[in-house]
């Protein structure tokens, strides 16, 4: 068993040097607390059977989804990607983001492209 500990969003933050690759900073239950830098988007994709929680430290995220319909999120909000939903995150300038995200949710959903980060990558040494 660990110890806990605090964690400083702010500190994983200024760690992450790559857009658009997580970091695990913590586990609850079987949900992992994720940090991200994002620039730019990432691709249309879904997540078959997770729900994704996107929480916006910095900047402004819109999440795109089909239809032309789309979420604004500006820091302090949070948003419910229900699963299996089709969703394109954007960033039009650098956002800073908290994800919770259940353990088995894979970074690109049901797409695989060359930005895709493997959870091994994202876990580090968080755990």
């Amino acid at each position: 068993m660990t110890t806990p500990h605090e964690t400083d969003v702010a500190r994983e933050l200024q760690q992450v040097d790559a857009h658009w690759t997580p970091r695990v900073v913590g586990k609850v239950n079987d949900q992992y607390v994720k940090v991200a830098k994002l620039l730019g988007e990432l691709v249309w994709h879904a997540h078959d059977a997770e729900d994704e929680m996107f929480l916006v430290v910095s900047g402004t995220l819109r999440i795109q989804f089909p239809d032309d319909q789309e979420v604004v999120l500006t820091p302090g909000q949070f948003y419910v990607v229900p699963r299996g939903v089709q969703h394109n995150p954007v960033a039009d300038e650098e956002v800073e983001i908290v994800l919770i995200e259940t353990v088995t949710t894979a970074h690109t959903g049901d797409v695989i492209v060359e930005g895709t980060v493997p959870i091994e990558r994202q876990l580090g040494e968080a755990l």
